[in-house]
């Protein structure tokens, strides 16, 4: 963790939030957020794997980023409020249109601030964006059997239990089995 001390208070300009709770915000990744992402996943990493292995490398980096710019696909910071540092990462991917109106979603955390609330401020900001901004009808998320920490994240925000995918993606160059949890709009709007 001593390479994100490094940081401080971001350099980056700020943006305008895209959605604003009480201690966290969702923003857009920019090519100016590639170090401290990357430091972020590289002293995160014994948290992140088995399960997830994001973009370590300034490459990869922009490689994420150009995926950004497609239709399909949107990337989402997760930062904190106070100083705008990055405390996770959400995906929304294979985003269908048409009768579906869904999308996947990924996502990781800083393992600096694991554990303090964050992700979990961070996940309904997600569902509201994904829900009220981009209209979507349907998130599915696929865990790790073994993932408890992933899995009471996404149960703590809504999601249930669909069913089992033997060797459904594969993660760290293994296939692997994976839980299929969703949430729908209306459950959400439910909850409020």
């Amino acid at each position: 963790m001593a390479a994100l001390q490094t940081f401080g208070m971001p350099s980056r300009g700020k943006q305008t939030p895209l959605e604003r709770g009480e201690r966290v915000c969702l923003r857009l990744p920019t090519a100016a957020d590639a170090k401290e992402v990357t430091a972020t996943v590289r002293a995160s990493r014994h948290l992140h794997r088995p399960w997830v292995y994001p973009t370590d490398t300034k490459t990869a980096f922009d490689g994420y980023i150009r995926r950004t710019k497609e239709r399909d696909y949107v990337g989402l910071l997760i930062c904190r409020s106070s100083d705008d540092r990055i405390i996770g990462m959400a995906n929304l991917s294979q985003i269908f249109r048409g009768n579906l109106q869904g999308a996947h979603l990924g996502f990781w955390a800083s393992a600096e601030f694991a554990g303090q609330g964050y992700m979990t401020e961070g996940l309904r900001l997600v569902l509201r964006y994904a829900f009220k901004r981009l209209r979507l009808h349907r998130l599915e998320a696929n865990v790790q059997p073994e993932n408890q920490k992933s899995k009471a994240l996404i149960k703590r925000s809504g999601f249930r239990y669909e069913g089992f995918s033997p060797r459904y993606l594969k993660v760290g160059g293994k296939w692997r089995d994976h839980e299929r949890w969703a949430i729908l709009s209306e459950e959400v709007r439910g909850r409020r």
